[in-house]
């Protein structure tokens, strides 16, 4: 890929970039970390990127870095940051779409943002996350039923 490719690409990309890698480690500087990291990866090896394939490569990157980063972080919580007291949890019919979203477990999330919030198509998503399309295609049903079920109930309270 010529440097010229990748920056046009890099940059158009990034919105979205962040936005997984966000829905992965639902922390905004991990996922800043995460878009930083694989850009700088990425453009280390621009010229192993497949013709045509480049955006799957880079989400596979950015999945990666995401996941790597999430091993390696221990989550603390500030003690600042700590509810004491009686306030409920919130009920299914505080979940709007985007937390029933991040609710999903990553093998359905995943799938479930890059085809509809990045526009990949099925055969982009299976490359990307080195899977077959038919493997996609399920977890895309299963996610959209799972949300349609969380939805539903939300609907129905």
């Amino acid at each position: 890929m010529e440097d010229s490719q990748y920056v046009a690409l890099s940059r158009a990309m990034v919105p979205g970039m962040y936005r997984v890698a966000y829905s992965i480690l639902e922390n905004r500087q991990d996922a800043e970390d995460a878009v930083q990291q694989t850009l700088l990866n990425a453009w280390q090896h621009r010229q192993k990127a497949r013709a045509g394939a480049e955006k799957a490569w880079i989400m596979r990157i950015l999945i990666n870095a995401s996941y790597d980063l999430s091993r390696r972080r221990c989550r603390t919580v500030p003690a600042a940051e700590v509810e004491l007291g009686g306030a409920p949890a919130p009920g299914i019919e505080q979940i709007g779409l985007r937390d029933a979203i991040q609710s999903l477990p990553d093998i359905l999330r995943t799938p479930f943002l890059l085809k509809y919030m990045e526009g990949m198509s099925e055969k982009e998503i299976a490359s990307a996350l080195r899977i077959p399309v038919s493997s996609v295609k399920s977890r895309l049903y299963r996610a959209r039923g799972a949300l349609q079920k969380a939805l539903g109930e939300e609907g129905a309270q």
